[in-house]
C-alpha cells in the first residue's frame, strides 16, 4: 500500500472524469487518476445476477445505448423507484453478460459535446474491475488512491433480494481489499444502508449524502411523514446527532454557494450553509463533502456566470476557490485537472 500523502481538500472524479469522457467507462476512471485526481466515485447499482456495476442510476436508458437494442425491447417497463414511478430499462432486470453487450453515453451530451463524441466506444463496467484500475494507478503514481463508494437505492435493491451491503462485502474481499481499510470511503442517501455496512465490519469512512430537498427513502418507508428530512441534519443539532453515527456529511454545492440557501440562514432554524454549515460540521467532528463542482454556467451559481450560453463556461475558478476555501474536506468535480489546479493555486497562495 502506498503512502498517504495527499493534500485536502480530496479532489475526487466524479463518476471518473466525465467532462472528458463518457461517465463510469474504464477510460473516464483512468482519465481521471492521470488529470491528478485523488479517488474517483462510482455510483453503485445491481444486476438481476447480483453483479454490482457502475451506473448513475439503475435505469439506464440515458447512458446506454440499450433503447437502440432490439433484442431488449421488451425489457422496457415502468417501475416505482423511491417513490417516483420511472419508465425505461432498468439494471435489476438484466444478467451482467447481457449489460456487457452495451455501450455507454454520456449523460450530459447536449452540454458536453467532447464528452459525447466518445459515445459507443466504451462498454459498461463491474465495480471489480474500478477496483483494479485504482490498484494499477496506485502502483504508477506510487501514491495512495481511493474510492467513494456511491450506493443507489438499497431499500429498492433490498426488496428486490440483492442487498447493496452484502454484496459490496464480497466484492471487496474478492478485489483483495479485504474488509476496507483507508482507501475506501462509502456514501448513501439512506443512513439505514451505511450502518448496515459498518454493522458488516466493512472498515471506511461512512458518509451521509444530504439531498436538497425531501427526506431519506429508507426512513420514509419506515417512518411515513414523520420521517426526519434531510435539512434536519444540516442544523447545529443535526450534525451533532450524527457525530460517533457516521463520519461524515457530503453537500450539494447549492448549500455553500447557492443564493437561495443564502437567504434562507437568516430563517429562525433554517439549515446552516456557507463556511457556517463547514465550520459546524467539523466541530462536531464530521468530515464535509461537496458535489459536484462543474465549470459550465449551466451549474454555477449565478454570480459566477459568464454570458448567457449554458454550455460554456462561466468563472469556474471563482466558485471553486470560494468552495475550497470554506476548508471543505473532499469535492467531486467533473473535470478532476481543475480541481486540482484551483487546490495547488490556493496552496501557493498561503
Amino acid at each position: 500500500m502506498q503512502h498517504d500523502d495527499a493534500p485536502r481538500p480530496l479532489v475526487i472524479g466524479h463518476r471518473g472524469a466525465p467532462g472528458y469522457r463518457p461517465e463510469h467507462t474504464r477510460s473516464a476512471y483512468e482519465l481521471a487518476f492521470a488529470l491528478g485526481a485523488d479517488a474517483v466515485e462510482p455510483d453503485i447499482v445491481a444486476t438481476r445476477d447480483g453483479v454490482l456495476v457502475l451506473r448513475h442510476e439503475n435505469e439506464i436508458s440515458g447512458t446506454t445505448d440499450v433503447a437502440d437494442r432490439p433484442e431488449f425491447a421488451g425489457r422496457r417497463t415502468t417501475r416505482e423507484i423511491d417513490g417516483t414511478a420511472l419508465t425505461g430499462w432498468f439494471t435489476e432486470d438484466f444478467t451482467w453478460a447481457e449489460l456487457a453487450t452495451l455501450r455507454a453515453r454520456e449523460r450530459l451530451g447536449a452540454l458536453r459535446r467532447s464528452s459525447a463524441s466518445f459515445d459507443g466506444r466504451f462498454p459498461l463496467i463491474r465495480l471489480r474491475e474500478l477496483f483494479e484500475i485504482i490498484d494499477i494507478a496506485a502502483d504508477q503514481q506510487r501514491r495512495m488512491l481511493r474510492m467513494v463508494a456511491e450506493f443507489k437505492h438499497a431499500a429498492h435493491f433490498d426488496a428486490l433480494g440483492l442487498p447493496l451491503d452484502e454484496l459490496f462485502r464480497a466484492e471487496l474481499e474478492a478485489a483483495g481489499w479485504g474488509r476496507g481499510d483507508e482507501r475506501l470511503i462509502m456514501e448513501a442517501f439512506e443512513p439505514t444502508l451505511l450502518e448496515r455496512l459498518g454493522a458488516r465490519g466493512i472498515r471506511g469512512k461512512r458518509v451521509l449524502l444530504i439531498e436538497g430537498s425531501g427526506a431519506p427513502w429508507d426512513l420514509v418507508l419506515e417512518q411515513g411523514k414523520a420521517a426526519p428530512r434531510y435539512d434536519s441534519f444540516v442544523t447545529e443539532a443535526g450534525l451533532l446527532g450524527l457525530a460517533g453515527r457516521f463520519d461524515g456529511v457530503s453537500v450539494g454545492t447549492a448549500r455553500l454557494v447557492g443564493e437561495t440557501r443564502r437567504q434562507r440562514a437568516d430563517a429562525a432554524g433554517a439549515p446552516l450553509s456557507g463556511a457556517e454549515l463547514v465550520d459546524a460540521a467539523h466541530a462536531a467532528d464530521l468530515e464535509i463533502y461537496t458535489w459536484t463542482l462543474r465549470p459550465e454556467n449551466r451549474f454555477l451559481s449565478g454570480r459566477f456566470r459568464r454570458g448567457t450560453v449554458r454550455a460554456a463556461f462561466g468563472d469556474w475558478a471563482g466558485e471553486f476557490a470560494e468552495i475550497i476555501g470554506m476548508g471543505v474536506d473532499g469535492v467531486f468535480v467533473d473535470h478532476p485537472d481543475l480541481g486540482v489546479d484551483v487546490r495547488t493555486m490556493l496552496s501557493e497562495a498561503r
